[in-house]
């Protein structure tokens, strides 16, 4: 029976970009032996609720708006995009359940400045490096990553051909302070850019990227154990919530 993850949809407004970019994350779960579960944004909490009952694990998308620097104690400037507060309600409450129940989760992207911020973080607002971290959905290798050593992302590049893998890259703003318990495991060698943090947790898998494995599954090695790594994390919370005599006894 395959696990069942919760992924809301990227945005509240642009149905075309989420035509575009949903099917690949759906595609990536399931040849990864998973089914999405899309939370709808204008579903009721109630609902929602229900939904996150049967799930294993929660993945946040990317998407076109930017977290509201508000929400960092921070003064937006021009080069800031519009946020969407239906998304990041949705996605604060999706972080709710997986921490307060240590679902895994896997963040990609915009994903990733949400859960950062949500931790308390912070957010560059807009990059000004040499490097591009924009260059387009169709290139496929932007820059590498740096990947820190005894972390869940390096234990993936055991079967890769670089600990520096090149990864792609669409996303103007970056972290700038890591949230509460977030260590940062992976930077973009030639600028600093924070492009992967996880929870400093042995017990509970919860990892952030700011690239798109979803994009490059099919071809990657290092994008498939992503995946890989995040359903193993789904499987062993399903193991944990059968043997606990509380989802036992109702």
């Amino acid at each position: 029976m395959p696990f069942h993850i919760a992924i809301p949809e990227p945005t509240s407004s642009d149905l075309e970009y989420n035509q575009r970019s949903l099917p690949q994350y759906i595609s990536a779960l399931k040849l990864a032996g998973a089914v999405g579960v899309v939370i709808p944004l204008g579903e009721s909490q109630d609902r929602v609720n229900v939904l996150l009952a049967g799930v294993q694990g929660i993945l946040l998308p990317g998407s076109l708006f930017d977290v509201d620097p508000k929400k960092y104690n921070d003064h937006r400037i021009p080069e800031c995009g519009d946020s969407d507060p239906s998304r990041e309600a949705m996605d604060e409450l999706l972080l709710q359940d997986g921490f307060d129940h240590k679902k895994p989760i896997l963040a990609i992207c915009a994903g990733l400045q949400s859960l950062n911020v949500w931790r308390r973080g912070s957010l560059i607002q807009d990059l000004q490096t040499p490097v591009d971290h924009s260059p387009g959905r169709a290139v496929a290798e932007a820059h590498p990553v740096q990947i820190a050593a005894r972390s869940r992302l390096s234990s993936l590049l055991e079967n890769s051909e670089s600990e520096e893998p090149k990864v792609n890259s669409s996303h103007h703003q970056a972290i700038r302070t890591p949230g509460d318990n977030l260590r940062v495991v992976a930077v973009s060698p030639a600028d600093g850019v924070v492009e992967g943090v996880e929870l400093d947790s042995a017990d509970h898998f919860v990892v952030g990227v700011q690239w798109h494995p979803e994009r490059t599954y099919s071809h990657s090695v290092f994008s498939r154990g992503i995946f890989a790594a995040f359903l193993s994390a789904a499987e062993e919370f399903e193991s944990r919530k059968q043997e606990s005599p509380v989802a036992q006894n109702g």
